[in-house]
């Protein structure tokens, strides 16, 4: 008997062929393969060590998926249910750590073989970490972290109370502009932005606010007497921004121009009933704000052709 990391340890019931218990194997303690293997079961989340008996098998990961069906297939959505495990509670976003395992393999120079080969797993479960959402236990993640030389908090996203753009710059970053109307379709995705004010005080203050964008005009709500509410009746600048640390990668748009106060009330109505989300600040705030941008301009950071 032989397994990768990754692999299902399956204990069938010698009496029926039916399956008793399964979980995924976790840590080897030989090079080749053999037993005995840490497992981590699937119905109690328990590792144990285990020297498998004659009622148990392995299940290869490349043998355990059914071959992706043709994208008009009408299984399509029934495979991909199947085939994709559910993201746990508070996990990373899908495919966040995969992409990190990704962009530090990239970085390093290291062929998919070569990674898997170091980390003692099979190529075939290295690329399902890489593409597709799924949650490694944290034996995987130490041996990866181990085979590229980095550490399992920067390969789960540690420091993300941190300020983005802390990662490393590209090897060969292109920095270009952004036109106008690219520039108002990645403000258009709606979010949270920054509203640059001088505030009462005579002092110059940025603030964020959760946005809109109608008519293309950029649209926020805040409270009266506020710093964002100095926006109103001034020439202020707004700014938007992306920042992806796992590549290495982004881009900002800034906005300038005039901002007023919506009285209207049936606009103030349109805005409210059709906002994206609520203020993430909390509190009272229903005066809305409305800035029509007289200039639009915007960078992107990506990695250049070679």
């Amino acid at each position: 008997m032989q397994a990768h990391l990754g692999d299902q340890l399956v204990v069938e019931s010698p009496a029926t062929g039916v399956n008793r218990r399964d979980g995924e194997i976790v840590g080897l303690h030989h090079d080749d393969g053999t037993p005995p293997y840490d497992v981590r079961w699937s119905d109690t989340d328990e590792v144990t060590l285990v020297f498998p008996g004659p009622d148990a098998h392995v299940r290869h990961l490349e043998h355990s998926r059914p071959p992706a069906p043709s994208p008009l297939s009408p299984d399509t959505r029934a495979t991909a249910a199947v085939s994709t495990p559910p993201q746990p509670a508070g996990a990373p976003h899908v495919g966040d750590i995969g992409r990190r395992v990704a962009e530090e393999r990239h970085r390093r120079g290291l062929s998919r073989n070569e990674t898997a080969g170091r980390a003692r797993m099979s190529p075939e479960y290295l690329s399902y970490l890489e593409e597709k959402p799924a949650d490694p236990t944290v034996a995987t993640l130490i041996r990866l972290a181990d085979a590229l030389g980095t550490t399992v908090a920067a390969l789960r996203g540690g420091g993300i109370d941190l300020p983005p753009g802390q990662g490393h710059a590209l090897l060969h970053p292109m920095l270009r502009d952004i036109g106008p109307q690219e520039c108002l379709t990645l403000l258009s995705t709606h979010g949270v932005g920054r509203v640059a004010v001088t505030a009462p005080d005579g002092r110059p203050a940025v603030v964020p606010v959760n946005y809109e964008i109608v008519d293309d005009a950029i649209a926020f709500r805040t409270a009266p007497g506020s710093i964002a509410a100095a926006a109103a009746d001034a020439e202020v600048a707004f700014e938007v921004d992306h920042v992806d640390d796992a590549l290495s990668q982004g881009w900002s748009v800034l906005a300038v121009g005039p901002a007023q106060v919506v009285t209207d009330p049936a606009a103030v109505r349109s805005l409210t009933r059709h906002a994206h989300a609520l203020p993430w600040a909390g509190g009272q705030r229903e005066m809305w704000v409305s800035m029509k941008p007289t200039t639009l301009t915007g960078r992107r950071i990506t990695a250049a052709d070679r």
